[in-house]
């Protein structure tokens, strides 16, 4: 039975983002930018699903604004890919966001066809809702809002 948590603990948030981030290297490969994330992840709105008692997969929210927070990083276990897993997380942390009173969660990722691993990962950000809002061409990124 999957069961997915808000975490409180600081060192606990870490080291979930460090043990989910380590097991996907094909999206977060990059040390300095793994290491971010983990830090990162500290005073933040966390969500943690675990399978048992083993995290199998994340996400942390970051405020932007005063109505806007961002899904600023989420990762699942590659075993539980198109289980569900992202997709309960997020409809658990859209209802904390909610509650807290946010009006708008934006997500940041690659722009479709560039690595057919992020067209996936758009793809998986559409099918809940998010909304193309800015392309940035430059930085072959781009930004999404529901």
């Amino acid at each position: 039975m999957i069961e997915i948590q808000q975490l409180q603990d600081d060192s606990e948030k870490q080291n979930v983002t460090r043990f989910i981030l380590e097991a996907l290297p094909q999206w977060f490969g990059i040390l300095e930018a793994r290491e971010e994330y983990i830090t990162e992840s500290v005073n933040k709105m966390f969500f943690c699903a675990y399978d048992q008692d083993r995290p199998i997969g994340f996400l942390y929210l970051k405020e932007t604004g005063k109505d806007t927070i961002e899904l600023f990083v989420m990762g699942v276990l590659q075993e539980f890919h198109r289980k569900g897993i992202g997709r309960a997380l997020f409809y658990r942390a859209k209802r904390a966001a909610r509650e807290k009173g946010y009006s708008f969660i934006q997500v940041k990722t690659v722009k479709m066809g560039i690595y057919e691993e992020y067209d996936r990962t758009n793809q998986f950000y559409q099918s809940l809702g998010f909304k193309e809002f800015q392309v940035f061409p430059m930085l072959e990124s781009v930004k999404y809002f529901v």
